[in-house]
């Protein structure tokens, strides 16, 4: 397929990009400065640039490829406005749109406890107030099937691998802010999670084998908060410490004090497992093994002092 990926310089998207070419795809990205542009094309992906901004000019952009994936991260409003002119783009086609969203939606609050529920793909649940209208994005997504697009949404769980996983790089934050490495309250809070590799699989078995109007999670383990905090303060030769709701807007932001870091998010995959033949790898399972990769600890040996440097502790 010729394939058009919004986001393919970010985390998520570079990663796709790089797997479907690998497996034979063509690939676009679309890009809005030249830094992104050489990242894209050291992918082995050409270069689609545009302003989207310019509603007009997004149905030129789809042009005569076969599938378009969205990855890109913008605010709801804009990203309403971008999706629904995609779908106009695409309408009458019955070509493949797969639109990224995010397991926060499904977050739970419990100040660092565990909670035990777990949902599967459109299993019904009360979404989190303050990022409930992601909701309005998936459904309008997915209901334009009914207008001859082959829509489906991906919903991630925390993702990880290559160095690249938000919530570790928060973790080794604490540890430069205040000298220890912080979680929230109890820190048996989990969300589960996927390597990066993994979910850009996913992405290719819902390209090629995905049925029209789908959610599909890609979920290969869950491991709680205090046990990462535990594991990234080993590597750092520090102490870990318990904090409130409030110390950790602080220390991180109020996205991932209040909505990431205090809660549970569990999901299971049986629907991308069993109507795609999706399975993660074996050597991809724990999340543990990424704690310690050498791109964290560089990043905390530039900004923290020696005493809390990894191997002087």
């Amino acid at each position: 397929m010729k394939v058009l990926v919004f986001g393919a310089s970010g985390y998520i998207g570079s990663h796709i990009a790089k797997h479907l070419v690998q497996h034979g795809h063509i690939v676009n990205g679309f890009v809005r400065n030249e830094s992104s542009a050489i990242t894209v094309s050291d992918l082995g992906a050409g270069i689609i640039s545009g302003d989207l901004s310019d509603t007009g000019s997004i149905s030129d952009m789809v042009g005569d490829h076969d599938a378009v994936i969205w990855a890109a991260q913008l605010m709801l409003e804009e990203e309403l406005r971008v999706t629904s002119a995609l779908i106009d783009a695409l309408a009458d086609t019955d070509r493949p749109l797969i639109f990224t969203s995010g397991t926060s939606l499904m977050s739970i609050p419990t100040n660092g406890d565990w909670d035990e529920r777990s949902f599967a793909e459109d299993e019904p649940f009360e979404p989190r107030r303050q990022i409930a209208p992601r909701l309005e994005a998936e459904q309008l997504v997915r209901s334009s099937v009914e207008r001859g697009v082959k829509a489906m949404v991906i919903r991630p769980p925390m993702i990880w691998g290559n160095g690249g996983c938000r919530l570790i790089s928060d973790f080794y934050h604490s540890a430069r802010a205040t000298g220890s490495v912080c979680y929230i309250g109890r820190g048996l809070n989990v969300y589960s999670n996927v390597h990066v590799e993994d979910l850009a699989e996913l992405y290719r078995l819902a390209l090629e084998k995905g049925q029209g109007g789908a959610l599909y999670f890609a979920v290969s383990g869950e491991v709680s908060y205090g046990v990462i905090a535990r594991t990234i303060a080993d590597t750092l030769g520090v102490g870990t410490r318990s904090i409130t709701v409030e110390e950790g807007c602080e220390i991180w932001d109020r996205f991932m004090g209040r909505i990431v870091m205090c809660s549970c998010s569990r999901q299971r995959s049986p629907r991308a497992r069993e109507e795609l033949g999706w399975k993660p790898r074996e050597d991809r399972l724990d999340i543990l093994d990424e704690c310690s990769n050498p791109a964290y600890a560089l990043e905390s040996e530039r900004a923290l002092p020696s005493w809390v440097r990894p191997g002087t502790g």
